[in-house]
């Protein structure tokens, strides 16, 4: 289920920090391919620095390594990825999804946002297997985030998405509490299941819950205040 464009309401704010992540995301991962041509061991160094290795993070909070380089990699991980689909995947989410919520929050509070559901994303990845020795790269627990708080926001805001039934594609046009939640269920089933393909199911599902827990209360505030 690919979601190709999203007919929430008329945004107030150009999504200038959803913009920015898109292009950092980019920028990051043309100068990982550009190390990868040059210098593949310079570009092992390069993942093995900055990405999520949940072994290295215990360690360090337990005092057997070195604090920030244990923990910096839990921000720096977001902005790396695996792949051209990896990425291409990513940040075709975040277009679709981030410019309202960045609406609904603002400019300043969207980016904050962002970084802590990403590392709230991983922090969730880390307590389910904290001693992988596996490094974690990728914007999807942010992203992840993303679409919970879009959930909370826009629950029946219509989502046209490209659908496979058999062996033909379609597009069909859903709720977004039809999409995101049962884009939610494949994480939990896969995550139940012991997951495919080296995916960190259990930062998705940390980031979803994140985002969406995030802006429930600043919506329930919001109607009360119309309420009165």
């Amino acid at each position: 289920m690919i979601p190709l464009r999203d007919h929430a309401p008329e945004r107030k704010l150009r999504p200038f920090i959803t913009w920015m992540l898109v292009a950092a995301n980019i920028a990051v991962f043309a100068y990982q391919t550009w190390l990868e041509v040059e210098t593949p061991r310079a570009m092992a160094a390069f993942v093995g620095s900055f990405a999520v290795i949940p072994e290295r993070v215990t360690l360090a909070l337990a005092g057997y390594a070195p604090l920030v380089g244990g923990l910096l990699p839990v921000v720096t991980s977001m902005f790396l990825h695996g792949g051209w689909l990896h990425l291409l995947g990513n940040v075709w989410f975040l277009w679709i999804f981030g410019d309202n919520v960045e609406d609904q929050l603002g400019h300043r509070k969207f980016i904050l946002f962002y970084l802590l559901c990403g590392v709230l994303a991983a922090v969730a990845q880390i307590m389910a297997d904290p001693n992988s020795p596996v490094p974690m790269v990728g914007a999807s627990g942010a992203i992840a985030g993303v679409m919970g708080a879009y959930l909370i926001q826009f629950p029946t805001a219509r989502v046209t998405v490209l659908l496979p039934i058999f062996v033909f594609w379609t597009t069909v046009q859903l709720p977004a509490f039809v999409m995101l939640t049962a884009w939610l269920g494949v994480q939990v089933l896969s995550s139940a299941g012991g997951g495919s393909g080296g995916v960190a199911w259990w930062a998705h599902i940390g980031g979803f819950v994140a985002g969406a827990a995030f802006v429930l209360p600043r919506l329930v505030l919001q109607r009360r205040g119309r309420r009165r």
